[in-house]
């Protein structure tokens, strides 16, 4: 399995942006997908995860500013991150997990400065 994250880079506070996160696999055989992420200095964190039947979970964090959603047909999840702050600056990264095994996307950098 392999995981391919993307749409990092550099926006101002109050900005958006979406991540993609695409699979060599069909998606929905993950038991659940998820996003984590590190900022620097400290530990990789949960952001958000969706599961296999299409339910979600998000860090307090972010509860209302990020959205979790798949495309099932490109074997793709996405993040959806609007009014973003200083705070979500970090890399992001992309998780399977199925059947016991762990699987993770290389992080793409999310920058929020003005």
């Amino acid at each position: 399995v392999q995981l391919q994250a993307s749409g990092g880079g550099l926006v101002q506070p109050g900005g958006s942006l979406r991540l993609s996160c695409s699979a060599s696999v069909d998606i929905f055989s993950m038991n659940i997908m998820g996003w984590y992420r590190q900022a620097p200095g400290k530990q990789r964190e949960l952001v958000a995860m969706l599961s296999n039947l299409g339910s979600t979970n998000y860090a307090d964090s972010v509860k209302g500013r990020f959205t979790i959603a798949r495309d099932i047909a490109k074997n793709t999840m996405y993040l959806r991150m609007n009014s973003l702050k200083s705070e979500d600056t970090a890399v992001y990264y992309c998780n399977a997990y199925r059947s016991g095994e762990d699987y993770w996307g290389q992080g793409t950098l999310v920058t929020v400065s003005s």
